[in-house]
């Protein structure tokens, strides 16, 4: 499932290039997806609970693609340890296994890509 989202990703990167805002990426691989019947979801509400309360916090996913990827975009200049933080986290409560981190903001998609397991 990763190589087909990463393919994906690839094309948009290839189309757009680096330097744009994440919201333009995350339209246009959204866009991706759906040509190549990809399914996901767009801005999935993530669940937090705390001891046992469920918390009205507004966190979203990226994507979470086939109820199985947790995908987040970023066009920054490096892929932080703190956003591998952040993706575990996701995974963690979201009860999933594999993410990943797509970085448009580099010269070669394949440079911005980040996977991430459980």
């Amino acid at each position: 499932m990763t190589d087909r989202i990463i393919l994906c990703a690839i094309e948009v990167h290839r189309h757009l290039g680096p330097g744009l805002l994440e919201s333009v990426y995350e339209h246009c691989l959204c866009r991706e997806f759906e040509l190549r019947e990809l399914p996901h979801k767009r801005q999935f509400p993530l669940d937090v609970s705390y001891k046992g309360v469920a918390l009205d916090c507004g966190y979203r996913l990226d994507f979470l693609v086939a109820d199985k990827v947790v995908v987040e975009l970023k066009s920054v200049d490096a892929i932080l340890p703190i956003h591998t933080a952040q993706l575990m986290t996701y995974l963690k409560l979201s009860k999933t296994k594999v993410g990943l981190i797509l970085n448009f903001n580099c010269s070669l998609m394949k440079d911005g890509i980040k996977r991430v397991v459980l």
